[in-house]
């Protein structure tokens, strides 16, 4: 090869290093300078700063109030009580607690997260009914259409004797009857021992009316006979 071509390759190669070099550096390097954009991509765009004007809106204001009525993203989510079944008590102080944490501290051990002892929405005969068709479908398959844990899952598991199986909750086993209506909406939620979450598969609703039907199967099981209506009473002796 002619020794001149030789030099122009050898140029033409260094000369090719000289991007690469000075991407390298702008890689490695910071800048208050806003980056070389072939294609914007409006990430560099006219904007108004904070406090400004805008003489675009009749109060002059560049900063605009939010929308009358609307909501954060997620906002409607954000009822504790409807959607975790859960509310936050504020716990009494303790002096023996702040001798030992400090303000920050105490406060941090002031805030307990419960379970609600209550319904966040009426009960009714129709939330019982759905509650009672949607219990048959995700829980009587393991804990029994009378919920005494003995669904035909647990009766096929009990076949096999594998070894494996978790035996369901009954759920009328008297610690589970006194447990508030939001420890079991937070069990079908996010699932106890081997039971998977059902939060992602049943919606809010549902899930209460869930809670509604067990709390009321618990009662089937449990009543006496002041619970029947007078005029029904002498009927249930004679039978």
């Amino acid at each position: 090869m002619p020794r001149p071509l030789l030099y122009a390759f050898a140029v033409l190669f260094a000369l090719s290093l000289v991007p690469l070099a000075f991407i390298a550096r702008a890689r490695s390097n910071h800048s208050d300078k806003p980056r070389i954009h072939i294609i914007p991509d409006m990430d560099n765009q006219a904007r108004f700063e904070a406090q400004a004007g805008n003489a675009a809106f009749a109060d002059g204001r560049g900063m605009r109030p939010p929308v009358e009525g609307a909501v954060p993203f997620q906002g409607a989510q954000l009822d504790d009580a409807l959607n975790r079944g859960t509310h936050t008590v504020l716990m009494p102080p303790s002096p023996a607690l702040y001798d030992e944490l400090g303000v920050e501290g105490l406060f941090e051990h002031s805030v307990e997260v419960l379970p609600v002892h209550s319904f966040p929405m009426p009960v009714t005969a129709e939330l019982l009914e759905r509650g009672h068709e949607r219990f048959d479908v995700f829980c009587a398959p393991c804990h029994g259409q009378s919920g005494y844990g003995d669904g035909m899952i647990d009766k096929r598991a009990a076949e096999l004797q594998e070894g494996t199986w978790t035996i369901p909750s009954n759920l009328h086993d008297q610690p589970l009857r006194e447990k508030p209506v939001g420890y079991l909406y937070g069990v079908v939620t996010n699932g106890a021992r081997s039971m998977p979450a059902y939060g992602p598969q049943i919606p809010v609703e549902d899930r209460w009316a869930i809670v509604a039907y067990v709390k009321a199967l618990q009662r089937s099981q449990d009543g006496d006979i002041e619970d029947v209506p007078v005029e029904l009473r002498d009927q249930i002796r004679a039978e």
